[in-house]
């Protein structure tokens, strides 16, 4: 039974320009942290990720979603957490806030991250055993469905899961050869030419043959030196992606796009507004065969499904800190798996759940374990932090989610 609830604000300076893009030139990496504590002592760890300013209205957020979880029994809180899920993320006034976007949906991502991590905690197993190892029906429990069923029903959801279990068993060789990652470390905005060049050599060297450089400079010249720069130093058959942060414009993405077309990037990150998804479709349309990425702030399940349904992203970004937490994470991934587009998350928690849910992805639902983004700069502040070995993150086995953070 959850006894007691501790919410934190959780604030980690950057050093040297990590972090920075074209929009957010000096961030705070933060964590609106939810700690659930039951009658045994077992914490249950989940947070939400800003960049600083705000944290503290996240967090006074969480707590008041916290409170409906005080004296209820976690097996039986996750036995039906998507009914759960509908009626926190629906309260009347709350949902007025959102609806489920914005400060209530990331304190929402906060206390449901926390649930799935005492579950986990409670079974004794890290948190992707405990996904794999839950049949079709239990998964579905756990999930909010609503304002889909244009989309994917319960039943679409239940045969697509049911239609995986065949192969279930063979892709569990995964957890011997490690999930691969691509780095983002590379090639913050603020960074310089020559520190950008550095930083991809020593990449290919530590075994990465995937990297992410920032663009949406001013001047667009810069973003094209730059990318050349990058495809030079990581060479021809490396899969390099360039992330605008949403700094362009329509006519601006068109036209940068075609020029940077020339690097062969594997895709173009957030080129515009993310609300504009009509804009995506354009511009997806026009530099095609090059594919576009989306995800990293698209608040909830249905501006996916709008995505999905204009065929306007290649690649779904979607960030268990951003939409409503594991189980909004995990039916993102049935409507990409109906669509058979690609999931590669972005890791607002640098990698700490995502590397399980990739993992879930991979053996229950069947996706493509293509890469998880890697980012190391607050490896030092987790109790378990991600471990990433030539190119490849190391299966998690400690029990829970990984997301305990020092001193909190």
């Amino acid at each position: 039974m959850i006894k007691s609830i501790q919410i934190s604000d959780a604030r980690f300076p950057l050093k040297g320009g990590a972090g920075s893009d074209a929009i957010h030139r000096n961030p705070i990496y933060s964590y609106a942290v939810t700690t659930l504590i039951d009658d045994n002592g077992l914490k249950g760890n989940g947070f939400a990720f800003t960049l600083g300013e705000g944290n503290d209205l996240v967090c006074k957020a969480a707590q008041f979603y916290a409170q409906c979880l005080k004296g209820k029994d976690i097996e039986e809180i996750m036995a039906d957490f998507g009914t759960l899920f509908n009626q926190m993320s629906n309260e009347q006034q709350f949902r007025w806030l959102g609806p489920h976007k914005g400060i209530v949906q990331l304190a929402l991502a906060s206390v449901t991250n926390a649930c799935y991590d005492l579950w986990a905690k409670k079974r004794g197993v890290p948190l992707w055993k405990l996904l794999i190892d839950l049949s079709p029906a239990q998964i579905l429990n756990t999930l909010d469905l609503s304002y889909l069923e244009d989309e994917l029903t319960r039943a679409e959801a239940l045969s697509i899961l049911q239609s995986n279990l065949s192969g279930k068993e063979q892709r569990t060789s995964i957890l011997q050869k490690g999930y691969p990652g691509y780095d983002t470390s590379i090639g913050w905005f603020n960074y310089s030419d020559e520190q950008v060049k550095e930083n991809v050599v020593k990449a290919v060297e530590n075994g990465f043959d995937a990297m992410k450089l920032k663009v949406g400079a001013k001047d667009a010249q810069r973003d094209i030196r730059r990318a050349h720069i990058v495809r030079e130093a990581a060479g021809d058959k490396a899969r390099v992606m360039l992330d605008a942060n949403q700094q362009w414009n329509l006519p601006q993405a068109i036209a940068i796009c075609k020029e940077l077309q020339s690097i062969h990037p594997f895709w173009i990150e957030e080129p515009t507004h993310p609300d504009d998804i009509l804009a995506h479709k354009t511009l997806a349309d026009a530099i095609t065969p090059i594919k576009l990425a989306v995800g990293e702030h698209l608040p909830n399940r249905i501006i996916f499904k709008n995505y999905l349904q204009t065929k306007s992203a290649g690649f779904i970004q979607v960030d268990a800190l951003r939409v409503g937490g594991v189980s909004e994470f995990i039916t993102v991934s049935l409507l990409c798996k109906k669509y058979n587009i690609p999931v590669v998350p972005h890791v607002g928690d640098m990698g700490q759940i995502h590397q399980h849910l990739v993992l879930y992805n991979h053996i229950a639902m069947g996706h493509q374990a293509l890469f998880l983004e890697y980012i190391p700069h607050l490896q030092k502040q987790f109790v378990h932090p991600v471990k990433v070995e030539n190119g490849l993150y190391k299966i998690p086995l400690e029990i829970g989610s990984s997301c305990d953070l020092i001193g909190y």
